[in-house]
C-alpha cells in the first residue's frame, strides 16, 4: 500500500506551527521565517517538526542569556518555487523578516536565495539539495547547511562502485534536485570505472505510481538502481521495487537521499540491507540522542533529521552571531551578518565542530549507514549501522571547482 502524500503526522504536528515570542523583549527584535514543506513529499523530512527545531534552537540560545526578541512565522511552499519567492518576497517586504531557513525542495530553495539576495536579507538552506547553491547559483546572502548532491553522490555513489555495482540506472524527480543529483552522482559512478546504462525522469509532485520507472530501470540490467528521489517518493519506489522482487535478486537499490523519516515509512522489513548517507542520525552519537530527546518532548511522533538538524544548527548560530554584532548591526545587511557568520566556527549537538566556507557550504563529516535487519534493532527507532565516514575536509565539494563567483 502506498504512503499518500499528505504525510503521516497527526494532530500533534499542527500544534507546532504555533509562534511564540521566544526570549526577552528587547528593541529591535527579529523575525525568522521557517519556508518549507508542510503538505507535500517532505512534510515528514521537514514540515512542522522543522518549525519545532527552529524554536528549540531559540530557547536554548535564549536561556544561555541572549535577551534578544525573536518572532517566528512559517509558511508551505508547497513545492512552487513561484509560490516560494512570491512568500519570501512578502516576508522581506511587508513583514519585517529578517532570515528565512529551510527551503526544503530546490527549486524552491533557489529561488529563496534569489530573493534573499535581491532585498540584501539572509537565507540559510538546510534541505534543498542541489549543490549549485554554493556553486554556479552562490550568492553572499545564502549558507547551505547540512547535505548537498554532491556529498550525497560522493558518499553514496561511490561506495556502491566499489562494492560491486558498477553499472546504474537512474529514477529521477523531474526537478532541480533530482537532475543535480543524477548528474553528480553520475560522475562519481564513471570516475570510478562503471557505466550508467539510463536514467528515466518522473513528474514531480504528481507520481504515487513508480511501475513504469521500476520496469524499465530493471530491464536495464544495472546492478545498481539509483534513487535520485527523496521523501515519500523514496519510500514508495522502495516499497513497490519490494513487490515486484526487484531487490529480492542482485539488483540494489541506492537511497541517494533518504530521511530517518523514509526508513521509518519503508519499515525494516522491506528496507533491510539499503545503504544511505546522512550527516545527522537521531542515536549517531550522546549530542544527538541528547538534542532528540530536547525534541521528541516537543513531537513525540517523529525523530528529527537531517533538515530539522540543519536547521536548529543554523539559526543558533545566525543567533550567536547577531548577539556579537548586536541587533541593530545585523538587521542593516544580510550579507555583512553572513560575512560574520563565516568567520565564525559551528558549534552544537547535531553537528558537533564545524566551519562556514566562503561560498556558503556549511562544512562537517558525511556517514554511510545501513539499515539493520528486523532482528537487530533493539528499541524504537533504531534502524541503522554505521558503514564509513567522510571526514569533513573531504566530504563536499573541493572549494576551487564549484565555480562559485564569491571565491578567488
Amino acid at each position: 500500500m502506498d504512503l499518500t502524500r499528505r504525510g503521516l503526522i497527526g494532530g500533534a504536528a499542527m500544534a507546532a506551527t504555533a509562534t511564540p515570542r521566544l526570549v526577552r523583549a528587547q528593541t529591535p527584535g527579529l523575525k525568522i521565517g521557517v519556508l518549507t514543506d508542510m503538505s507535500g513529499t517532505y512534510r515528514d523530512a521537514s514540515g512542522p517538526l522543522s518549525i519545532v527545531a527552529v524554536q528549540q534552537a531559540l530557547e536554548e540560545f535564549g536561556v544561555g542569556g541572549g535577551g534578544i526578541q525573536v518572532d517566528v512565522i512559517s509558511a508551505d511552499h508547497q513545492n512552487k518555487p513561484d509560490i516560494a519567492a512570491n512568500l519570501s518576497r512578502q516576508w522581506f517586504d511587508r513583514d519585517g523578516v529578517d532570515m528565512i531557513v529551510d527551503g526544503t525542495n530546490s527549486a524552491c530553495g533557489l529561488a529563496i536565495a534569489g530573493v534573499a539576495k535581491e532585498k540584501n536579507k539572509i537565507h540559510i538552506n538546510s534541505g534543498a539539495a542541489t549543490s549549485d547553491i554554493t556553486g554556479v547559483q552562490c550568492n553572499a546572502n545564502t549558507l547551505h547547511w547540512t547535505y548537498d548532491t554532491y556529498m550525497l553522490a560522493k558518499s553514496t555513489g561511490g561506495a556502491m562502485v566499489k562494492a560491486g555495482g558498477d553499472s546504474w540506472f537512474f529514477i529521477t524527480a523531474d526537478y532541480a534536485f533530482g537532475h543535480t543529483l543524477e548528474r553528480d552522482c553520475t560522475g562519481f559512478v564513471t570516475g570510478a570505472g562503471g557505466k550508467v546504462l539510463g536514467a528515466v525522469a518522473y513528474p514531480f509532485p504528481t507520481t504515487t505510481d513508480f511501475s513504469s520507472q521500476l520496469l524499465q530501470a530493471q530491464s536495464s540490467g544495472a546492478k545498481v538502481i539509483g534513487l535520485a528521489t527523496a521523501g515519500v517518493d523514496t519510500a514508495n519506489l522502495v516499497k513497490q521495487a519490494h513487490e515486484f522482487g526487484i531487490t529480492q535478486g542482485t539488483t540494489k537499490l541506492a537511497g541517494l537521499l533518504t530521511f530517518i523519516s523514509d526508513v521509518h515509512a519503508i519499515g525494516l522489513e522491506v528496507g533491510q540491507g539499503l545503504i544511505i548517507t546522512n550527516s545527522f542520525y537521531w542515536d549517531g552519537n550522546d549530542r544527538s540522542r541528547a538534542l532528540s530527546k530536547r525534541l521528541e518532548a516537543k513531537f513525540p511522533s517523529l525523530r528529527p533529521g537531517m533538515i530539522h538538524a540543519g536547521d536548529y544548527s543554523g539559526v543558533l548560530h545566525y543567533m550567536k552571531t547577531v548577539k556579537a554584532m548586536g541587533v541593530a548591526e545585523a538587521k542593516k545587511s544580510g550579507a555583512a551578518t553572513v560575512a560574520e557568520m563565516k568567520k565564525m566556527p559551528t558549534e552544537d549537538d547535531a553537528f558537533g565542530a564545524g566551519s562556514i566556507r566562503a561560498d556558503g557550504r556549511v562544512i562537517h563529516p558525511s556517514f554511510l549507514w545501513e539499515l539493520k535487519k528486523p532482528s537487530e534493532s533493539k528499541y524504537a527507532w533504531d534502524y541503522l549501522k554505521p558503514v564509513a565516514s567522510t571526514p569533513a575536509a573531504e566530504a563536499f565539494r573541493p572549494l576551487a571547482d564549484g565555480k562559485c563567483s564569491l571565491v578567488g
